[in-house]
């Protein structure tokens, strides 16, 4: 996914210059073959090529170059979820790469998104859609989601934690488990608990609530600093699916916006799920 994202704006810079591959290539040295597959996230790029590259570009932004040149130097590194291995579907570890580099994540969708689900709830969930899973790959999947939540808290490398903005539909919160009959109190109270936190905002769709265009499924809205672009994930039964560009994601963006509109205030929302977990709610 790094490589990818490099690709991309690299090409981005390219034609922005009105250059052509072949041109870049030259400039390099390089067969015109080594120059596309780079753009194409099949061939690696030095940290001092990518810095060449941008100067024959005519980039000239120092906050660019170093985004570009640091994404070059982490294009290989190892995930920290490479010990779970094939249990791992391609497009979750895209997810992970993305959200490894990302700054701030909006989600909206029919369940409690992984970055906040207990254990317990977790397991119901991934059993429940993760179809072809054996149990044993469903323990795994739970326990690499609790991992991932770190994210939330502590992250390497000096980075601030990631900033989450979820948006959960009332229905979610009255979720049942014959098999785990304790698990949607501890659920809700986890949620409370870490609502808590400054860098996490949660709100919740009312079951009497109007329309809004989160009812059409889930989508995570992934942002970055800049330069980097926002990337909108997109989830089914069967994986993910990534939007890129400027014009999708807007419809995305402006999409997220109408759901938060609709959706109770933060306190309000808070109380919704405290009235849940007490059995009180009216």
């Amino acid at each position: 996914m790094r490589r990818r994202r490099l690709g991309n704006e690299l090409r981005r810079r390219r034609t922005a210059a009105g250059l052509e591959s072949r041109a870049a290539a030259e400039a390099m040295g390089w067969a015109e073959s080594k120059y596309s597959r780079v753009e194409n996230a099949k061939g690696r790029v030095t940290p001092q090529e990518v810095e060449s590259l941008l100067k024959f570009f005519g980039v000239e932004d120092a906050q660019v170059v170093a985004a570009l040149t640091n994404l070059a130097r982490d294009a290989s590194k190892r995930g920290w979820w490479r010990p779970y291995g094939d249990v791992v579907a391609d497009s979750y570890r895209d997810l992970l790469d993305l959200e490894a580099d990302a700054d701030a994540e909006q989600f909206t969708g029919p369940a409690i998104p992984g970055l906040l689900q207990t254990s317990a709830y977790a397991r119901e969930i991934i059993g429940a859609t993760g179809l072809t899973r054996t149990q044993e790959e469903v323990h795994a999947l739970a326990e690499l989601r609790r991992a991932r939540q770190a994210i939330l808290t502590t992250r390497p490398g000096g980075l601030a934690p990631l900033k989450l903005w979820a948006v959960v539909h009332e229905a979610a919160l009255h979720m049942t488990s014959a098999e785990q009959p304790h698990m949607m109190r501890e659920q809700l109270r986890h949620l409370l608990d870490i609502s808590d936190l400054p860098n996490v905002t949660i709100q919740v769709l009312d079951l009497r609530g109007t329309a809004h265009p989160g009812m059409i499924g889930l989508m995570e809205i992934v942002q970055f600093p800049a330069p980097w672009p926002t990337v909108v994930n997109l989830e089914n039964l069967r994986g993910s699916h990534f939007v890129e560009g400027t014009e999708d994601v807007k419809v995305f963006e402006d999409a997220f916006a109408r759901v938060v509109a609709a959706a109770l205030s933060v306190d309000a929302s808070r109380m919704k799920i405290r009235n849940i977990m007490n059995g009180l709610d009216t």
